[in-house]
C-alpha cells in the first residue's frame, strides 16, 4: 500500500492540507477544507478581466451581481468604445452603484444580459439611474470598497447615499437580497426592467409583470440583443406587504387600444410595455430588513415560481448562504493544494471559482427549458447547460471538466446534441446562450469538445450520434467560409475576412473529428477529417515563414505584416503567434519552419522581442498587461504555444517561461487578470500550469508536461481516486525539473497519459534552480 502521508503547511501566511491514507492506497484529504477563504471575486474586475463580484453558485443559473454604470452600447448611432469595459457590468474603479441585477457573463469580451436590476433608495423617489459625472441625477449611489465584501455567494455593500446596507446570495435559481433600511416612510425597492448590459434603444422586446398580492410579483422580459430571441421569466417575492406601488409612465404610443381608462402609473396589477420601471413603497424602521427573492425560468413565470419555492421555502439569509457556499466547497476541495505563498493559494482558488462559473444551468427543477426551436424542451436524464464560449473555453476549460467535473462536462455535450437537433442548420453550437445561437467568433470548437469527452473515455451520451453531430457541423458550406475551406483547402482572405485564423482553426477542428471517429472505429469518417486537418499547410508561406492570407486565385495577399492584428487574415491574434496554432501536429509544423534549431529560436524570440504599442493601441481587448515580449497571453489562441518546446530538443525552456507567466498573468487584486478570463479559460490555463501540465491539443488523451508552481496537489476525481501532484525543492528560484517520477518510475518523456491521471496515482517533479538539459535524453 502506499505509505500515508501526512502534509502540512506550516506558515505564518497560510495553513493547508493534512492528508491521510484511505482505501486502496489512494491519497486523500482527511476532509474538506475551508477553502472559500482563498477565493477573491474581486480579481479581475478592473482593467480587462471583465469579471463580476457578485453571488452565484457553482455554475448557477443566477449571477446576483451590481452595476456601476449604464453605459449605452451605441453614441450618436455608432458603436461606443467605453461599453467593452463593462461586459460584466462591474467596473472596479467606479464610484457608484446603480443596482444589482440577476444575469451576467463571466470574463467575456462581447455581452448581453443584465436581467432584472433591483436598486433599494430612500426618500424621494426617482426612476432614472442617472450619470456618473452627476450620481445625484438618478437612482445610483456612492460606495467605498472599504465597505464591500465578496465571497462565493456572497456580496455586500454599503449604499451610502441611502444608508442602506445591501446582502446578496443565491441559489442555482434564485437570487436573496437582504436590504438594511434605515427609519423611514419613503423607503422603495426599484425594479428596473430597462437596464441590461450592452444596452441600446429597443433592446427590449416586451416586459409584462403582474402583481399577483402584495408580496409576489411575476413576468418576463424579452429581448433583442446578442441573442436576438432571448426570453427571461420571474417570481419576486418579497418578506413585507407593499405600501403602495407603480411604474414611470411609458412612451405614448400611436395605437393604445382602450387601456387609456386606467391609471397604470398607480397601484394597477398589470404592466405591460417595451420600457417597464417599477417601484414598490415601503415604511422602514431603523434596522428593518426588507428581503427579495427573485427566481429565474427559462419556461414560465410559473416554472421560476416552483424554483423558488423549492430553493428557497424560507426567508433565512444566512441559512441559505451557508448552504450555497458549502456547496462552493465542496467544489473547491476537488483539488486540495498547498503553497509556497499565500498569493499562490489565492490566484489558485479564484481561478477555481471563475472555471466553475460556467457554462450554467438552463432548465428549471423539473427539467424543463426552452430550446433553440422556440418550444419548450425537457432535459431526459441530463442537466442542460447554456452559454458556451467555445472560442475560449474548448482550449482548456473543457479538458479541465473531464478530470475533475466529468459528469458535468457530459452533460454539456449533451446539452450541445440537444441544440443541434433543435438547429435548422443542424449543427453543434458556436457561441450559445439562453436558447439562442449568437454565431460569435469562428471555428466549431464545439466539436473539440466532444471529441475530446469521446477519447478519454467520458462518454454519458451517444457517442456515435455525437460523432455524425461533429460532421453535419462541419460540413454547412454557408457557414463562415466553409465552402471555399472544404474546395480548395483554405478560406481565402478575399471571399471571407480572418481567413487564416479559419483556416487553421478548422484543421484543428477537423484533427478532433478524425480522432473521436478512430476511438469509435470509423475509419472512412477518420480518413476524410485527418486529410483535412493537414490544411494548415495551405497557408504557411516558405519565403516568409508565417501562415499567411492567400486569395481566391491561389496567390498571397502582397500587403502583409506579421506583427500586425488588423487585416492581415487573423482574429485576435497577429502571424506569430497564429503561425503557431497547428496543435494537433507540432512536429510537423517545426519541421515545416525549418527544423528543431530554428523552431527554439523562433520560440525565444517571441518572448524576447518587444512589440510596438501601434500593434494593439487600437485593440480594445488587449493592453500591455496582457503581453510578455510579442507572447500575448490575455488571448486565447497563444495558450498552448509555451507547451510547444516539448516537441523539441529543449523541453526545460518552457519550465521558466511557464513560471513567468503565472507569476506576470495572474496576481492577487482586481486587476489581477492579464486580459478577459473567457468564461474560465484564461483560470483553467492557470490551474493545469500549476498543477504541471496542460492539454495543448484537446482530442488527445496526452498532456505537456511543465513547471508545476504548487508544493502539493490532491485532485479527488469522480470515480473515488485519487491523483496527487508532488514537487521535492520548490521555490521561487526552483523553476526548472529536474527529474520526473510517475507511480515511482522516471518518465523519459515530457507528457502524461490521460489514463495516468483519471486512473489514480502519483507524480513528482524535482524542482532545480538550474535546467536539466539531458533529462530526456538518456
Amino acid at each position: 500500500m502506499t505509505k500515508i502521508n501526512c502534509v502540512k503547511f506550516l506558515s505564518t501566511i497560510s495553513v493547508l492540507v493534512l492528508f491521510s491514507n484511505t482505501i486502496n492506497g489512494q491519497k486523500k484529504a482527511e476532509q474538506n477544507r475551508n477553502l472559500i477563504q482563498y477565493v477573491d471575486p474581486m480579481i479581475g474586475t478592473a482593467k480587462m478581466g471583465h469579471t463580476y463580484p457578485g453571488a452565484t453558485v457553482p455554475f448557477g443559473s443566477v449571477q446576483l451581481s451590481p452595476e456601476t454604470d449604464t453605459i449605452a452600447y451605441s453614441l450618436n448611432g455608432k458603436y461606443n468604445g467605453e461599453v467593452y469595459k463593462y461586459c460584466a457590468g462591474y467596473q472596479y474603479e467606479d464610484k457608484t452603484i446603480v443596482g444589482f441585477s440577476h444575469t451576467h457573463f463571466s470574463g467575456t469580451g462581447h455581452s448581453d444580459l443584465g436581467d432584472f436590476l433591483i436598486m433599494p433608495t430612500t426618500g424621494k423617489l426617482q426612476l432614472n439611474p442617472g450619470v456618473a459625472s452627476k450620481p445625484l441625477s438618478g437612482y445610483r449611489s456612492a460606495f467605498s470598497h472599504s465597505t464591500e465584501k465578496a465571497e462565493p455567494a456572497y456580496y455586500s455593500v454599503f449604499l451610502e447615499d441611502y444608508k442602506i446596507k445591501a446582502e446578496l446570495t443565491a441559489t442555482t435559481r434564485v437570487g436573496m437580497h437582504q436590504y438594511t433600511f434605515p427609519k423611514s416612510d419613503e423607503s422603495h425597492i426599484i425594479l428596473d426592467l430597462t437596464s441590461g448590459i450592452y444596452n441600446y434603444d429597443k433592446k427590449n422586446v416586451w416586459t409584462f409583470v403582474r402583481v399577483e398580492n402584495d408580496t409576489l410579483i411575476t413576468g418576463y422580459r424579452q429581448t433583442n440583443g446578442w441573442a436576438r430571441t432571448r426570453t427571461v421569466y420571474f417570481a419576486m417575492s418579497f418578506n413585507k406587504p407593499i405600501k403602495s406601488y407603480g411604474q414611470a409612465a411609458q412612451e405614448k404610443s400611436v395605437y393604445r387600444g382602450f387601456w387609456g381608462r386606467f391609471d397604470q402609473t398607480k397601484n394597477f396589477p398589470e404592466m405591460a410595455g417595451q420600457n417597464l420601471k417599477l417601484f414598490f413603497d415601503f415604511d422602514t424602521n431603523e434596522g428593518e430588513k426588507i428581503k427579495i427573492k427573485m427566481a429565474l425560468s427559462p419556461v414560465s413565470s410559473a416554472g421560476a415560481l416552483e424554483n423558488m419555492k423549492k430553493e428557497t421555502p424560507d426567508w433565512d439569509f444566512e441559512k441559505v448562504k451557508k448552504q450555497s457556499q458549502e456547496v462552493w466547497n465542496k467544489e473547491l476541495n476537488k483539488i486540495q493544494v498547498e503553497t509556497i505563498q499565500k498569493e499562490d493559494l489565492v490566484n489558485f482558488y479564484t481561478a477555481m471559482y471563475h472555471a466553475f462559473l460556467g457554462p450554467t444551468e438552463y432548465m428549471d427543477l423539473d427539467g424543463n427549458y426552452k430550446g433553440l426551436d422556440m418550444n419548450v424542451h425537457k432535459a431526459e436524464k441530463f442537466t442542460n447547460y447554456t452559454s458556451y464560449s467555445l472560442w475560449d473555453t474548448y482550449r482548456a476549460l473543457h479538458p479541465l471538466f473531464n478530470i475533475v467535473q466529468p459528469k458535468r462536462n457530459a452533460d454539456m455535450v449533451s446539452s450541445m446534441l440537444a441544440h443541434s437537433d433543435q438547429s435548422v442548420h443542424k449543427m453543434l453550437p458556436i457561441w450559445s446562450h439562453y436558447a439562442n445561437e449568437n454565431w460569435c467568433m469562428i471555428g466549431y470548437h464545439s466539436v473539440s469538445v466532444v471529441a475530446d469527452a469521446i477519447v478519454k473515455g467520458n462518454i454519458s451520451f451517444d457517442a456515435e450520434k455525437a460523432l455524425q453531430a461533429c460532421v453535419n457541423t462541419a460540413k454547412v458550406p454557408y457557414y463562415d467560409g466553409l465552402e471555399f475551406y472544404m474546395n480548395k483547402g483554405y478560406v481565402p482572405e478575399d471571399k471571407s475576412g480572418a481567413s487564416v485564423s479559419k483556416t487553421l482553426e478548422y484543421a484543428y477542428d477537423d484533427w478532433a473529428i478524425a480522432q473521436a471517429a478512430k476511438k469509435l472505429g470509423k475509419t472512412d469518417i477518420y480518413n476524410e477529417f485527418i486529410n483535412r486537418s493537414k490544411n494548415y499547410k495551405n497557408v504557411y508561406d516558405e519565403k516568409t515563414g508565417f501562415m499567411r492570407p492567400k486569395l481566391n486565385d491561389g496567390t498571397f495577399k502582397k500587403e502583409f505584416d506579421p506583427l500586425d492584428t488588423h487585416g492581415q487574415g487573423f482574429i485576435e491574434g497577429n502571424s506569430w503567434n497564429y503561425s503557431l496554432y497547428v496543435p494537433q501536429d507540432p512536429a510537423d509544423m517545426i519541421k515545416l519552419m525549418g527544423g528543431n534549431e530554428k523552431f527554439k529560436v523562433r520560440l525565444d524570440s517571441l518572448f524576447n522581442m518587444h512589440l510596438p504599442d501601434k500593434y494593439f493601441e487600437n485593440t480594445e481587448d488587449i493592453t500591455r498587461d496582457g503581453i510578455i515580449g510579442n507572447y500575448v497571453h490575455g488571448n486565447e489562441p497563444s495558450h498552448h504555444v509555451v507547451y510547444l518546446y516539448n516537441w523539441t530538443d529543449s523541453p526545460w525552456k518552457a519550465q521558466d517561461k511557464i513560471r513567468m507567466i503565472l507569476k506576470k498573468m495572474y496576481r492577487n487584486g482586481a486587476d489581477g487578470l492579464g486580459g478577459n478570463d473567457d468564461f474560465g479559460q484564461m483560470s483553467a490555463w492557470y490551474i493545469f500550469s500549476s498543477l504541471g501540465f496542460y492539454p495543448v491539443a484537446p482530442g488527445s488523451d496526452e498532456y505537456a508536461l511543465g513547471s508545476p508552481l504548487l508544493k502539493n496537489a490532491i485532485l479527488n476525481l469522480e470515480n473515488g481516486k485519487t491523483f496527487e501532484v508532488e514537487t521535492v525543492n520548490q521555490s521561487d528560484k526552483n523553476v526548472f525539473v529536474s527529474k520526473i517520477l510517475l507511480n515511482g518510475k522516471q518518465l523519459d518523456k515530457p507528457f502524461l497519459k490521460h489514463s495516468d491521471v483519471i486512473n489514480g496515482g502519483e507524480i513528482t517533479f524535482y524542482m532545480s534552480s538550474k535546467p536539466n538539459k539531458k533529462q530526456y535524453q538518456n
